[in-house]
């Protein structure tokens, strides 16, 4: 690092499986957009954070099924995701989930993590773990220095500040500790109140809001690549990098990825809103006569009222019916126009109504090097959204 011009750096908690897959997608933005630049793409492995049941939490396929699974770790709450250990019985139960793993370069969580990363670094993108790669003794006096010139009055000042314009906050620093102990033996890592010293021989660790600043201050960092939830954090520190002394890097978007089969059909940006939102009429030709336009007969002069009130009640039932099978009938249409059938093509694109690179593993995309290199190679584009095929 000390011979390059600067990096371009993004990261994520470590999570096993390289869940969730949007971390892959940050990997290969840094590499496309480093090598625009002609600077290091850098992965920051988060593991200093301890979100135990985020990076526990994973989903596997298991033909047209996602299964849900949650790993187990014996460490105590609050330990840092880089001392989590990674056991035999964890890489046996992750083969289960996910076939043949490799083996972790070290017994932790953050040694399984970097074993599964190889093809991303065999690309040129450099990993840098905050509690391994970095001397935190030669940033100790740093940190304390910031700790000491009282940054939460900063936070909350921005905080109210944007409240007061309508903003929505991500992380609420008036909620959440800004500086965090570390103890290095354990992983322990505990937050400290307003003004608190942290113990002697213990890491002195910035909070999520925080975090950004460590990074430029370990690293030659000229621009980050962001999802919409951390741009929303950094705005609170946006008062702060002077005060620090340090450059403010530039932000760019986070893209989106989705990845399908190579014989699924093409898909615009257009019809994968209206694919989300169920929408089918946006695939389909417009139906002649839709089921619930159907009319039907008034009721008969010789009725009775009560006759004809209660026939009147049951058209309206059937109406109600009739249009949920405009509905399907408009799948239907969908599916013939484009070929495939158009609720399975959901599911893949939105598994549990939610983005396919925010649910699935990242090891799906990893194992694929033919697909991370047409991946990369779409990023060369600059776009924020990219339709990849190559799943096969």
């Amino acid at each position: 690092m000390e011979d390059c011009k600067g990096v371009i750096a993004t990261g994520q908690q470590i999570g096993a499986g390289w869940s969730p897959a949007l971390s892959v997608v940050k990997a290969l933005a840094v590499a496309a957009e480093a090598r625009r630049r002609g600077l290091r793409p850098v992965y920051w492995l988060a593991d200093e954070d301890h979100d135990h049941a985020e990076i526990a939490s994973v989903i596997a396929v298991q033909g047209e099924r996602l299964v849900r699974h949650r790993f187990h770790f014996s460490a105590p709450p609050g330990t840092a995701t880089g001392w989590l250990e990674w056991t035999e019985h964890h890489q046996t139960e992750a083969q289960k989930l996910w076939g043949r793993l490799p083996e972790p370069i070290e017994p932790t969580l953050r040694g399984h993590v970097l074993a599964l990363g190889e093809p991303l670094w065999d690309r040129g993108i450099v990993p840098f773990s905050p509690t391994m790669d970095i001397d935190r003794a030669s940033i100790q006096d740093e940190l304390e220095r910031w700790q000491a010139m009282e940054l939460e009055k900063d936070l909350h000042q921005q905080a109210d500040l944007l409240e007061s314009r309508g903003e929505k906050l991500i992380l609420d620093p008036r909620k959440q500790s800004a500086w965090f102990s570390l103890d290095p033996n354990t992983g322990k890592r505990s937050p400290l109140e307003f003004g608190q010293p942290c113990p002697a021989r213990h890491w002195l660790s910035p909070g999520a809001a925080l975090r950004p600043l460590m990074q430029s201050l370990a690293l030659p960092v000229e621009a980050v690549i962001l999802g919409p939830a951390e741009r929303g954090y950094w705005q609170l520190i946006e008062r702060i990098w002077d005060r620090v002394g340090l450059k403010v890097p530039e932000i760019l978007p986070r893209p989106t990825v989705f990845v399908v089969d190579d014989d699924s059909p093409e898909i615009s940006a257009d019809m994968l809103e209206a694919l989300q939102l169920r929408q089918w009429e946006a695939f389909g030709q417009a139906m002649h006569i839709k089921p619930s336009a159907l009319t039907f007969p008034e009721p008969n002069s010789g009725w009775s009222d009560a006759v004809s009130g209660r026939y009147q009640k049951e058209i309206e039932r059937l109406q109600t019916r009739l249009k949920r099978l405009d509905l399907r009938l408009e799948k239907e249409m969908a599916g013939k126009q484009i070929g495939a059938d158009i609720e399975k093509l959901r599911q893949k694109l939105f598994p549990f109504n939610k983005f396919q690179e925010r649910v699935i593993p990242g090891w799906y995309w990893l194992k694929n090097h033919a697909l991370l290199e047409r991946i990369e190679k779409a990023m060369m584009a600059d776009k924020e959204l990219y339709l990849i095929t190559g799943l096969n």
